[in-house]
């Protein structure tokens, strides 16, 4: 059941992408070229999908368990450190290049985009290299 009710929520999300457009990186480059051609209208897409987002976290943060009968799991930690800044850095900085995020990528690899391969080729790079980052062994301490 959750596999089924996984393939369904991803093929909705991702024929969201494509009828939104942001599966699209020339109409998300659009939306980031703030000083040329401004198209704004991603921005109304971002607010639908904050609109949706927060009437389903307010629903979800109320119950123990899912539609599915999993254990709730919603994230906790609400702290703003060098890391989450750095992350969201990094993120704006290849989606202001490259006008992909990681699931507007993976759809467009899907309809056969040549560089949504790119991209997606150096995201999964990425993220290897984070996991080697993450499990190299901690060094000396520093001094203060």
């Amino acid at each position: 059941m959750n596999t089924m009710t996984a393939l369904l929520s991803g093929l909705v999300f991702g024929l969201g992408l494509i009828v939104s457009g942001m599966a699209n990186p020339a109409k998300v480059l659009g939306f980031l070229d703030l000083a040329g051609a401004w198209d704004p209208s991603l921005a109304f897409v971002m607010a639908g999908a904050i609109g949706v987002g927060l009437v389903a976290f307010r629903i979800a943060g109320g119950r123990s368990r899912s539609l599915t009968g999993a254990p709730m799991a919603l994230p906790t930690n609400r702290t703003i450190d060098r890391r989450l800044v750095g992350g969201a850095v990094l993120f704006g900085i290849g989606w202001g290049l490259a006008g992909f995020c990681p699931g507007p990528a993976l759809v467009a690899l899907g309809l056969g985009a040549p560089k949504a391969l790119v991209f997606v080729a150096a995201m999964l790079l990425g993220m290897l290299g984070f996991e080697l980052f993450e499990r190299r062994p901690a060094g000396p301490p520093r001094p203060a």
